[in-house]
């Protein structure tokens, strides 16, 4: 295996070696009333009271599991990407990979890569994002895997593509071809969009940090998120808004 293929084994995978977790469930509580006598004020203090009795629902982004974020996406659609280095846009083909793209478009509805930031990028190679600056959010993606599926379409300059870390682990991570890495196809890097507009901006991304160790340790991004990230890395570019167009 030549250097580039092993670089490309161990970050990209490194980078996707998530074990994802569960979201904290909301605790119910009730508010009781008094006798017959009592009723109106009873309903008055319920009324007004903290603990009065409703379920208090996870938002989506922190449920993988809830219907709002298990839809069932377009055969064909597109998604614009607003970041800080200006827009580009994926056209979006559910018939490459109809599980990952289910799960793309879940995530663009849901707001998931808004505030994301590109802390990954490589000249040459690829330009990966992904891990949420909410590190309570990223937790609760770390075990919502996703099967793989065969490559239909191969990893040519614009083509995107899931992170993984072995078989079967595709969660979140993305990341956009910069050149023909074909030679990722045969690893199982089944690609499902393609970048149709804007390819110049990708190839302006900030990339002055360079690729691990001196780059972002992912690890310390899903520990501390954005906090981390800017602190250390302040120049990266960040995805004002991703959103499907209409």
């Amino acid at each position: 295996m030549t250097r580039t293929a092993t670089l490309v084994v161990t970050f990209l995978l490194s980078g996707s070696v998530l074990a994802w977790g569960c979201g904290n469930e909301a605790n119910q509580e009730g508010a009781e009333g008094g006798g017959h006598a009592q009723s109106d004020d009873a309903m008055q203090v319920a009324q007004s009271s903290p603990e009065k009795s409703e379920a208090k629902e996870t938002p989506p982004l922190l449920n993988p599991k809830s219907e709002v974020m298990n839809q069932t996406a377009p055969d064909l659609f597109k998604v614009k990407f607003e970041t800080t280095a200006g827009d580009f846009v994926m056209e979006v083909h559910r018939d490459w990979s109809p599980k990952g793209v289910d799960r793309f478009y879940n995530l663009v509805n849901g707001g998931y890569y808004d505030g994301c930031k590109f802390f990954r990028v490589v000249k040459g190679f690829v330009a990966q994002f992904g891990l949420n600056g909410d590190p309570e959010v990223t937790a609760v993606w770390r075990q919502a895997n996703i099967e793989d599926e065969p490559v239909k379409q191969s990893n040519t300059r614009g083509s995107v593509c899931y992170a993984k870390a072995g078989p079967h682990t595709r969660t979140t991570q993305l990341f956009i071809n910069y050149k023909d890495n074909s030679r990722l196809d045969g690893m199982g890097f089944a690609t499902f969009a393609q970048v149709v507009e804007g390819m110049d901006v990708v190839d302006k991304l900030y990339s002055g940090y360079g690729d691990a160790p001196t780059g972002p340790d992912q690890a310390k991004i899903m520990a501390e998120g954005d906090a981390y990230l800017e602190k250390s890395f302040p120049k990266l570019d960040t995805i004002k808004s991703a959103s499907v167009m209409k």
